[in-house]
């Protein structure tokens, strides 16, 4: 057993994975962390920093798995590359547990066992480092504990207190059963835990029945456009005539309704140069039949510095109206640290885009006469941003191309976050993409239709508008940002207990 005790947190990681989709068994989210917690317990800090460092491996190696297919198969690098790069990646994220792990040990040193301290402080750190994981060196938020919990009984507490929220309450049952595993504790004190995790999980029962959001009106008739164009065939120019058919042929029977959406980049061609042929020829004959046209297209624009491009969509059938995505994928769409790694990019020959970001203020975008929020791809995965045009904003769009992840765990996956966005914002979201998952979901964040993946479709349904706001819209993060820092300070409050210095038991 001595022997096989490493491989404890690597295989809590990999069980931490069921707690998502497309497996969805959330009981997972805190069962997983805590096996890795109790197999650490009473190990040094280094140890607790290898053993979480080994649980990231687990989580991130099985979670984004998906990784190399983009690389290899869609981004033109050998096979071999592509697993190294996919090999690092996880070892950087594996990275953000393996410090997780070592202030658990440092906690645990202090007093010796796993104690008050340890459950407060803990719990604050975990949630802490999912917040700082989404947002440093523009962020990677994938598989936060909280987006476990979209069809879980903590759902009510996503309009409160958003993902990390969510987190929070499940990081507090992962310490509790990782305490309550280890001696150290009197009756008194466990009851204490129990009572803990009972308070905020009952708190989110309570909330349940409440409606944040009130219906603004009459629902919007939309379709949702899936072209299942293969992304091995998608940018390339002989094939731009068969994919622009495609997108038409689809469309013609939803023609004249209140909005139609094509996804990201559906037009693999910059708009200037497809104006006059299609884009205007489409745009009058949306003004004649009546109904909006959403697509996604890169556009291009002319500046002293040359031009930039970006990943846009436009709106056809009404005034000229559009959005240019904010958050970029680091690698995918933009080259950090640009100057210092473009020479070993092109020496290894990793093909890479330059689009631009929009750093213009967020503006809500007007679809069938309503205001909307709209997003492109992995933006959906930034609650922080999404909010930024609410709650003026009554819907919400997100457009997408999965089909870099092939039928991988990713679709499913980044469903579950476009889900949370709509648990948090009240809001019902209308998501279009090339090979699926496109769907319509409700401000309670469940799915109201859904395509198949890998098939051309058109999905048609009603998007409800909504009006108010949900504490999140109002707040953000930082509720729960100052929570973490009140239990951060409380569990950081010397106190004497038999003579020594102890902290909170």
């Amino acid at each position: 057993m001595h022997r096989l005790r490493p491989l404890i947190p690597l295989l809590a990681g990999l069980l931490t994975v069921g707690a998502f989709a497309p497996f969805a068994v959330w009981p997972l989210a805190v069962v997983g962390p805590a096996l890795w917690l109790w197999a650490s317990a009473g190990g040094t800090p280094r140890r607790w920093a290898l053993d979480g460092w080994l649980f990231g491996l687990g989580l991130i190696g099985f979670g984004v798995s998906w990784l190399h297919l983009s690389v290899s198969q869609f981004g033109g690098v050998s096979p071999w590359l592509a697993a190294g790069i996919n090999v690092l990646f996880v070892l950087v994220i594996a990275g953000y547990y393996a410090g997780l792990g070592w202030l658990l040990g440092w906690l645990q040193a202090r007093d010796g066992r796993l104690g008050w301290r340890f459950f407060l402080g803990g719990s604050a750190l975990w949630v802490l480092m999912e917040w700082f994981r989404g947002w440093f060196l523009t962020g990677f938020p994938w598989l936060a504990l909280g987006y476990s919990q979209v069809d879980g009984p903590l759902a009510p507490l996503g309009p409160v207190l958003g993902v990390y929220g969510l987190s929070l309450a499940l990081a507090l049952a992962v310490f509790t059963l990782a305490c309550l595993s280890r001696p150290g504790f009197s009756f008194h004190g466990r009851l204490g835990l129990v009572t803990a995790v009972c308070l905020a999980w009952l708190g989110a029962a309570a909330l349940r029945p409440v409606q944040w959001t009130a219906d603004g009106g009459a629902p919007i008739e939309a379709a949702l456009v899936q072209g299942d164009i293969p992304q091995s065939e998608k940018w390339r120019k002989e094939r731009l005539g068969i994919s622009l058919r495609a997108y038409l042929d689809l469309s013609e029977a939803v023609w004249g309704r209140d909005l139609v959406i094509w996804p990201e980049t559906a037009i693999p061609a910059f708009a200037h140069h497809i104006r006059e042929g299609f884009l205007d020829p489409l745009h009058a004959k949306l003004r004649q039949q009546g109904g909006e046209l959403l697509l996604g297209i890169p556009v291009w624009e002319e500046g002293a510095d040359g031009g930039r491009y970006f990943n846009a969509v436009i709106r056809l059938g009404a005034e000229p109206g559009q959005y240019f995505k904010r958050h970029l994928v680091p690698f995918g769409e933009f080259m950090p640290l640009e100057r210092l790694l473009r020479p070993l990019l092109e020496w290894i020959r990793i093909p890479f885009s330059g689009f631009s970001a929009d750093e213009s203020e967020p503006a809500v975008m007007t679809l069938a006469g309503l205001p909307a929020g709209v997003s492109i791809c992995y933006e959906a995965a930034f609650g922080n941003e999404v909010i930024q045009t609410l709650p003026e904003a009554q819907f919400l769009v997100n457009v997408s191309n999965d089909a870099w992840f092939g039928d991988s765990i990713a679709l499913p996956q980044h469903l579950q976050i476009a889900r949370m966005r709509s648990l948090e914002t009240g809001r019902e979201m209308a998501r279009a993409t090339n090979t699926g998952i496109s769907a319509f979901i409700d401000h309670k964040g469940r799915v109201k239709a859904r395509s198949e993946t890998n098939r051309a479709m058109v999905l048609t349904g009603r998007i409800q508008p909504r009006s108010g706001a949900t504490p999140y819209v109002r707040f953000g993060n930082w509720p729960v940002i100052l929570l973490l820092s009140s239990i951060l300070a409380a569990a950081a409050v010397p106190i004497k207990r038999q003579g020594r210095k102890g902290i909170l038991g």
